[in-house]
């Protein structure tokens, strides 16, 4: 059998209405990968997207979408929502990895597993919290990273309702506002959530204000992914999470 062009096939189930997540791991991708994108709907687009409608989209049949995304034989397949399973809680979101691996063949990490698993790799176990959501997934989020063993120590949101374009325009001024809110002298890093808000285009920056390393969801995401694949560091990541590969 003849070898592949590339060194890794990299599958990403994204939400249809995510505008985001595409250019921001086509941004990080690793020299010599290739990234393949299938578009998961289960949720309406009309909603402001809460927690039943990120519940749901987290609990919706994804068996379409796993049989597309196989199609290119991935060597790892990224679940692209937080909120759609830091709604649901840890077991939730490994058994959903679970799923993924069994019906893609492929190594498997979500978004909200990678969060956690970025912030533990740099240390932190107090962290200020920012994201585009409502109140209430925060506290849904807040309690995953609890059972991860990860206290919040600040939590901030926009302060306004944001539709499901909403979160995706969001300017990287207005991100890099609400990542300052986050701050307080206890955190030890900021935890920027959600793969649909612009928030790898300003880690470096938080990170010179603050003098704290920020995880992101798809800075995590990629960092978890060139981990499982023993990929080596390039010179396009942001942030000190990768000082940790």
């Amino acid at each position: 059998m003849s070898e592949t062009r590339t060194a890794a096939k990299i599958g990403v189930l994204v939400p249809f209405t995510n505008t985001n997540l595409e250019p921001d791991i086509e941004l990080l991708r690793p020299p010599n990968t290739t990234v393949h994108f299938q578009r998961m709907g289960g949720y309406d687009v009309d909603e402001i997207p809460g927690s039943d409608q990120m519940a749901g989209l987290g609990a919706s049949d994804i068996s379409h979408d796993l049989r597309m995304i196989s199609g290119v034989r991935p060597d790892v397949v990224l679940y692209g929502c937080t909120s759609a399973t830091l709604t649901h809680g840890s077991s939730f979101d490994a058994e959903l990895a679970d799923q993924i691996k069994a019906g893609s063949g492929a190594k498997s990490l979500t978004a909200a597993g990678s969060l956690i698993a970025g912030i533990k790799a740099i240390g932190a176990t107090k962290v200020g919290f920012s994201s585009p959501y409502l109140g209430e997934i925060n506290e849904q989020a807040m309690a995953f990273m609890t059972e991860n063993g990860i206290e919040t120590i600040n939590c901030t949101d926009v302060g306004r309702e944001l539709g499901n374009y909403g979160q995706g325009e969001l300017t990287p001024d207005e991100v890099f506002d609400l990542a300052c809110k986050a701050d307080h002298p206890d955190a030890q890093a900021i935890v920027l959530s959600c793969t649909d808000m612009r928030s790898v285009e300003v880690v470096e920056r938080v990170e010179a204000v603050l003098n704290k390393p920020v995880v992101t969801s798809n800075q995590a995401m990629m960092f978890c992914l060139m981990q499982a694949l023993g990929l080596p560091r390039h010179d396009r990541l942001p942030g000190r999470l990768f000082d940790h590969l």
